[in-house]
């Protein structure tokens, strides 16, 4: 179990596009972040040691690259969520969102498509 903090989040970003050595990654995130290339340096050591990304020697500079996919973390970070502020409940998730007014039109089409699909692949794998 990988949890990546914002950060991270940004680093891991990046390797999912394309594997980088430090100075690849200060380079794409010095824009957005700020970052100098020890405090890369820092993160990438933190999240080896999570099991999130390794590297390989690439002649002059190491080369990172993710270890786990966007899939598998944002799953376990969505699970987490859901778990920690609302009990786990995706219908309690979403009631907050109505009750907020948070929900365009588009996204209640998106959600009714994602619903159906769930219905129709829950019909499909109890036959």
């Amino acid at each position: 179990m990988v949890n990546l903090s914002d950060g991270e989040w940004k680093i891991m970003n990046r390797l999912w596009e394309c594997e980088g050595t430090i100075t690849e990654l200060k380079n794409a995130l010095q824009a957005e972040t700020g970052w100098d290339k020890h405090i890369i340096i820092t993160m990438l050591s933190r999240m080896e040691k999570k099991g999130a990304v390794a590297h390989r020697e690439g002649g002059r500079a190491k080369v990172f690259y993710p270890l786990v996919t966007r899939k598998e973390v944002s799953m376990q970070e969505t699970r987490g969520f859901l778990q920690k502020i609302y009990r786990g409940s995706l219908g309690m998730m979403v009631n907050a969102m109505v009750e907020d007014q948070a929900l365009t039109e588009e996204d209640i089409r998106e959600l009714s498509a994602i619903l159906e699909q769930a219905k129709r692949q829950r019909g499909e794998n109890t036959k």
